[in-house]
């Protein structure tokens, strides 16, 4: 019996193919990367005329815009301003109308990642309209496919007939916007926040905070941001899927460049970047305030310079008489009188300020005291009861004042 060697003719054809394979000079291809501009079958609407058409349908009675598959589409055109290539965005796409001074976004859902291979930020796209629901979800103007009022992710398999990538792609020129000029209308576009800094608690001590990478941060990590000309705050949040999660939160102040949007319940403003890159602290000045260490007194003194304990003022009226100020500086809530009732109830009036159910954007109100002379007293202390409950990431402040 003869035996072959199969392992020697295996060996010389592959060696076969593989020399075959070859490239026999350094003539190599360059893959086509030109974006070809797309052939489209009906008009071109911009991002606004959506808007406007979702807001005449709520006007209606109706939570969503539908559009129909009846005749040719309408192509919903708009720029790229985010990107998931660091992990903070997932499965959507946000727009905007222009590159330069946009005055509207919206937000493309999307089952597909990555996305950022396809639709850089800056690249032109056109979205066509037939078949998708508009609406707003979590607080902003949101599309996508699904039926009836719920919007949910354009499916994968329609994205080629339903995504269109222009030719067209530009740098993006953030928008300045100052955190008390937030407003649902500014939402899903790319603002500048100049000069700014995160909150002292969260960056300064032993224990700075990272983006999102702490035991408490659920889904995504709360950080606040101050303004260091207004002092208004609002919420920096990062995903804690994003690949900078575990980093630590910069402890300077600057600019950075943001998308403004909504937290999950679509009750409070929200930034995200895209990348820490987005983040330009470069001054190593900060602006917190001068923070008193007076510690505790062991007595206090039996000479009252002021004192109210609310109990004549009218429940559910704005704090008023014996000298206060019920300054609003931000919304249309001031200090109100309140009592509480049922079994956890308040020890008598208290005084409140709150901002649910007001429709403000921000609510800044301070209750100011008479003033009060300190130079002819010395061991002057000062004593307040507090309570803090559904603040949803609220604070109060006590601060001194010399010229109020």
């Amino acid at each position: 019996m003869k035996t072959i060697n199969l392992n020697k003719i295996l060996l010389l054809v592959l060696s076969i193919v593989v020399f075959t394979a070859c490239v026999q000079d350094d003539d190599f291809e360059t893959p086509n990367v030109t974006i070809v501009e797309p052939t489209l079958d009906g008009p071109i609407v911009t991002i606004g005329s959506v808007a406007g058409e979702v807001q005449q349908a709520i006007a209606d009675g109706d939570n969503t815009l539908t559009f129909e598959f009846d005749g040719p589409s309408n192509y919903m055109e708009g720029y790229v301003i985010s990107t998931d290539e660091g992990g903070n965005f997932f499965e959507e796409i946000i727009l905007q109308d222009k590159l330069e001074n946009p005055t509207v976004g919206i937000k493309v859902l999307l089952d597909v990642n990555p996305l950022f291979t396809r639709y850089e930020v800056g690249r032109k796209l056109y979205i066509k309209l037939n078949g998708l629901i508009a609406g707003i979800s979590n607080g902003v103007l949101t599309i996508g496919g699904g039926s009836g009022n719920d919007i949910e992710k354009i499916p994968s398999f329609i994205e080629d007939s339903t995504i269109f990538r222009s030719a067209e792609s530009g740098t993006l020129v953030p928008l300045p916007l100052a955190i008390n000029e937030f407003t649902d209308s500014k939402t899903n576009l790319f603002i500048q926040l100049q000069n700014v800094q995160f909150n002292r608690d969260d960056v300064l001590g032993d224990s700075p905070l990272t983006f999102a990478a702490e035991g408490s941060d659920n889904f995504d990590g709360e950080r606040t941001l101050e303004s260091c000309d207004s002092g208004n705050t609002t919420i920096f949040s990062t995903s804690t899927f994003a690949d900078f999660k575990a980093l630590q939160l910069p402890s300077m102040s600057g600019s950075m460049n943001v998308i403004l949007t909504k937290n999950f319940f679509g009750d409070t403003f929200n930034v995200n970047v895209n990348s820490p890159e987005d983040i330009l602290f470069t001054n190593t000045e900060r602006c917190d305030p001068i923070e008193l260490e007076c510690g505790l007194a062991a007595t206090t003194g039996a000479n009252n310079l002021f004192e109210d304990d609310f109990e004549g003022q009218s429940t559910n009226s704005l704090i008023s008489g014996n000298g206060w100020t019920n300054f609003i500086e931000s919304g249309s809530e001031g200090w109100e009188a309140y009592t509480q009732t049922g079994t956890n109830s308040s020890q008598g009036v208290s005084a409140r300020v709150g901002s649910f159910n007001s429709g403000d954007v921000s609510t800044v109100a301070w209750l100011i005291t008479p003033q009060i002379d300190l130079n002819g007293n010395t061991g002057v202390t000062l004593n307040f009861e507090t309570s803090n409950s559904f603040s949803d990431g609220s604070t109060m402040q006590v601060l001194f004042s010399y010229d109020w």
